[in-house]
């Protein structure tokens, strides 16, 4: 991934988090339940890990290879992590449980990534 698409990428999970983040604090609110929690920490973690592929994104060219990596890293662990979260707070799709610690091992990963460019 390159920086102009990390960048893009970044963006457009840090627009969706606000807006998912106001969705549920007013149009679910009450209907959530305990997933409330979950949806939260969805938001969150979409919030920081978008704004993590807008820094990558920022990386001046040619960027490390394992800072492209991570960048892909961090979409991929998003929307398995973050996405995942967020069908289990509407409660609709228990199977995708053990897909969310996948997404985590991708965030975490891209952190890993992230740190061998910057050294």
């Amino acid at each position: 991934m390159d920086g102009a698409q990390a960048r893009l990428a970044g963006a457009v999970l840090v627009g969706l988090a606000v807006a998912l983040g106001a969705f549920g604090a007013h149009a679910l609110r009450g209907r959530l339940g305990e997933g409330v929690e979950r949806w939260r920490t969805a938001v969150q973690y979409q919030m920081v890990h978008g704004l993590g592929l807008v820094a990558v994104g920022m990386w001046p060219a040619p960027a490390p290879a394992s800072a492209r990596l991570a960048a892909v890293a961090f979409v991929l662990g998003t929307v398995l992590f973050s996405g995942s979260l967020y069908a289990l707070s509407l409660g609709r799709v228990r199977w995708l449980g053990p897909v969310t610690p996948l997404g985590g091992l991708c965030l975490v990963a891209g952190w890993a990534l992230l740190a061998f460019a910057a050294a």
